[in-house]
């Protein structure tokens, strides 16, 4: 998508664009237009009013024509403040990649002097500058494009450390490219968007730091007019005759105003991170889009989801992370949701809660069912009820997820009483209990721990803990063992089986270890380009494989004691999910396909209790067969 376009897409950013094109238009066709001369006096016509047959926006204390003076006086400033922000971020812009790509003693040395400039408050330091060089309106350019200087020095410097350690950069240094070339062709196409945002929002506050010179007469002289000067002029008559005060305020007002908006506009278009939607403010809930009917619920899964559909929404593309998935848990019950990375596990649990970030995310169909109420599309009271109490969530990597600030003891406690009107003592109590019950040694001191003085194992125990705060019915754990050793894997398995034992819990866990699923989960269902392609018990599957996806899944599994076997690997890649074939999405990487597995839409059947996303199955084993 061009820049333009993503501009356009801001409506203030648009409403900027547009004023300032109007503004920037009448500035420089002002020489053309027919104007009375803004430096002759005349008075007596002073302080005309508005609308007068000779003045359309009256004349000053000395009879000059407001609106030529005003014409002449805005091609000024804003030829003042363009040129202050260029020459600042040049020279800010060179000081900071120097300081940044050098480093060492160069920095230091530089951005020490940068401080010492910015230990100043930025007006004194501009009435400084004039005071020292005299007044007027280069020396007005001179001192407002020196104190912001050090803006651009500062932000500039940041970006080039991150650019200057990056494989590409040390790539040019291995290739024989001097400091000078490597910083003109590979450090500084880098760091331009950054000085041309670092331009859009600071242009406007250089315009007003000019007017506010010429304000206090430190800059454009008589008769040369700017706004800050006829802004200064009009003080005097302020009382008797305002508008030879809100003729330039006004014009301030809006250049700034649209200027900073365009600002906000070119820098959402032009950071990466803003473009692709990343830095959206999510809603507090996924949206909600469906269109067709939505499906029964089972009165004896205590949470279900049927035909659950979550795209992604991403400028012209639609993702279709999710196409179609049902699932059911029991109480008591594991069920393990595997697949490769990509193949849409997440999204399908954090659409249960309405946790995927909108935009871009929708949920375009299907329902999602706890004890047989439809949480797609529930007010936002609801599922805030149920978030972390009936229905919890154990996160992939508790070091994110903790909040790095507080101690574990008082992310606790916060889960408590989030739900619980109870004082901060009994939080705490329960607190220290829940961390016993997760076998963490020394539970009492360990209250008072920061996450980054934690294990992985100890603080993927906490996350545990968390999940258990408030007695949850269902817990959905995102693959809460990738990160660690095995044996801390397998002492975290076995406590999360201990606690649905315990408690009657429901686990829905995500994983992409068969190893796992054969340790704790009851069933499994193989997830594949955003579908359920293959779903039973756990023992049936593990055995006896029917889709051929699971059956190549399960033989990338290493297996001990195997002599010297080769590792297998699934030709190809996942299909991209908003390009998703027709037929069976599996087709392309598939041995046994055919040209029927490339047409129509191949169904979930289900057969001896096991249910499957396949026109050719593997057969049956004899003894499922025989039942």
């Amino acid at each position: 998508m061009s820049f333009f376009r993503l501009l356009s897409r801001n409506r203030l950013a648009l409403a900027g664009l547009i004023v300032m094109a109007v503004v920037v238009l009448l500035a420089l066709i002002t020489p053309l237009l027919p104007l009375a001369d803004p430096d002759v006096t005349n008075t007596a016509n002073r302080f005309l009013k508005p609308f007068s047959d000779t003045a359309p926006l009256g004349t000053d204390h000395l009879g000059r024509d407001l609106l030529s003076r005003l014409m002449w006086g805005t091609r000024l400033s804003l030829a003042v403040g363009f040129t202050a922000a260029v020459v600042a971020a040049t020279i800010g812009a060179t000081i900071g990649v120097i300081a940044g790509f050098y480093g060492g003693r160069t920095d230091n040395l530089i951005m020490r002097g940068v401080d010492m400039l910015m230990a100043f408050p930025y007006i004194l330091l501009a009435l400084a500058i004039v005071a020292a060089l005299g007044p007027g309106l280069m020396n007005a350019l001179i001192a407002v494009a020196a104190v912001n200087i050090p803006f651009f020095a500062r932000n500039i410097r940041g970006v080039t450390v991150g650019i200057a350690h990056k494989e590409f950069v040390d790539a040019a240094r291995l290739s024989g490219m001097t400091n000078a070339r490597i910083i003109v062709t590979e450090v500084v196409p880098n760091v331009i968007p950054v000085i041309v945002i670092a331009m859009s929002t600071t242009v406007g506050w250089m315009i007003l730091e000019t007017a506010g010179l010429s304000f206090l007469g430190l800059g454009s002289q008589p008769p040369q007019a700017d706004l800050g000067s006829m802004l200064g002029e009009a003080r005097s008559a302020l009382i008797t005759n305002p508008h030879t005060s809100v003729v330039p305020g006004a014009m301030i007002l809006i250049i700034v105003m649209a200027i900073n908006l365009l600002g906000d506009g070119v820098r959402d278009a032009l950071d990466p991170r803003l473009k692709s939607g990343a830095l959206s403010r999510p809603m507090p809930t996924t949206m909600v889009d469906r269109k067709d009917p939505v499906p029964a619920a089972d009165a004896t899964a205590l949470l279900q989801l049927c035909g659950l559909q979550t795209q992604f929404h991403v400028k012209t593309r639609i993702y279709k992370a999710v196409g179609g998935v049902d699932l059911s848990v029991r109480p008591g019950e594991c069920l393990g949701l595997i697949g490769e990375s990509g193949s849409g596990k997440s999204v399908t649990a954090l659409s249960i809660m309405g946790l995927v970030a909108s935009p871009p995310g929708v949920i375009t169909g299907g329902a999602v069912y706890y004890k047989g109420d439809d949480l797609i599309g529930a007010p936002y009271e609801v599922l805030r009820g149920l978030r972390g109490h009936r229905v919890a969530y154990i996160f992939q990597d508790p070091l994110t997820t903790l909040h790095p600030l507080y101690s574990v003891g008082d992310q606790l406690i916060e889960a408590i009483r989030a739900h619980h009107p109870v004082s901060v003592a009994e939080a705490r109590a329960k607190a220290l209990d829940l961390l016993k019950s997760v076998r963490i040694p020394n539970a009492e001191s360990r209250l008072s721990n920061y996450p980054h003085e934690m294990s992985g194992g100890m603080r993927q125990r906490v996350g545990i803990a968390m999940s258990l705060a408030n007695d949850p019915e269902v817990i959905i754990a995102d693959e809460p063992t990738t990160a660690l050793d095995v044996t801390v894997q397998a002492q975290i398995l076995s406590l999360l089986d201990d606690l649905r034992r315990e408690r009657g819990l429901a686990i829905l866990f995500i994983t992409h270890d068969f190893g796992v699923v054969a340790q704790l989960c009851d069933r499994v269902a193989v997830m594949y380009a955003g579908r359920i392609v293959e779903e039973g018990d756990t023992e049936a599957i593990l055995h006896a494989p029917r889709h051929p996806y699971t059956k190549r899944l399960m033989a990338c599994v290493p297996e001990l004691g195997q002599g010297r076997r080769t590792l297998a690997a699934i030709p190809g890649l996942p299909p991209v999910v908003d390009r998703l074939p027709d037929g069976c999405a599996f087709a392309d990487r598939c041995h046994k396909a055919t040209d029927a597995c490339r047409h129509g839409t191949i169904e979930l059947t289900e057969e001896s209790g096991r249910k499957i996303r396949c026109i050719a199955p593997e057969p049956l084993p004899e003894h499922e067969a025989a039942s």
